[in-house]
């Protein structure tokens, strides 16, 4: 049903109606801002903003196969990786800038701070489909669609950041 209303939604988005458009925005914000926080660390926010200027200008290029929320957050991981490539072409990035940071001024837990910790040593499609799969809910064949890789790759992806997070677990690197 919500898929329905989505799709409906952005057809009035497709035509410039901008109350539809402040609707999904509403809708969608805050497991999209979650999801690019986990992967992008403090560029998140920025991401996902620009996710939703990609998602107003593009309007017409939703179909309705898939949810609107896959689409969106499709439209945020490629926006990540954009933003990586370019960095790594200015910077040369050296191994450890691919963690997250966190700019959040308001303290965390324990547990949150040892998640933060098991995230930042996977990479970014490990930490990506973990999020997606664990964090938000997705099935593992809507994770691949929104990271536009294969299933099967997506679901290597899941096995190995599972794996070096459960390494890192046994080894004391969560605590």
């Amino acid at each position: 049903m919500r898929d329905d209303e989505d799709l409906l939604l952005n057809q009035r988005v497709a035509g410039g109606d901008r109350a539809a458009f402040q609707l999904l925005v509403l809708r969608h914000e805050g497991r999209l801002r979650a999801f690019l926080s986990r992967v992008a660390g403090s560029d998140g926010d920025d991401l996902a903003q620009e996710a939703f200027v990609r998602a107003w200008q593009r309007a017409g290029d939703y179909r309705g196969q898939g949810s609107y929320a896959a689409w969106l957050a499709g439209i945020g991981w490629r926006l990540f990786l954009d933003q990586r490539r370019t960095a790594r072409r200015r910077e040369g990035l050296a191994a450890n800038e691919d963690s997250p940071t966190s700019s959040d001024p308001r303290p965390a837990s324990d547990a949150a701070l040892d998640a933060e910790r098991l995230l930042a040593g996977l990479t970014p499609q490990e930490r990506a489909a973990l999020t997606l799969c664990f964090g938000h809910g997705w099935s593992h064949g809507e994770a691949a669609a929104i990271m536009g890789v294969p299933l099967g790759t997506l679901k290597s992806l899941v096995l190995r950041g599972r794996a070096k997070a459960q390494k890192m677990i046994g080894e004391g690197g969560g605590s």
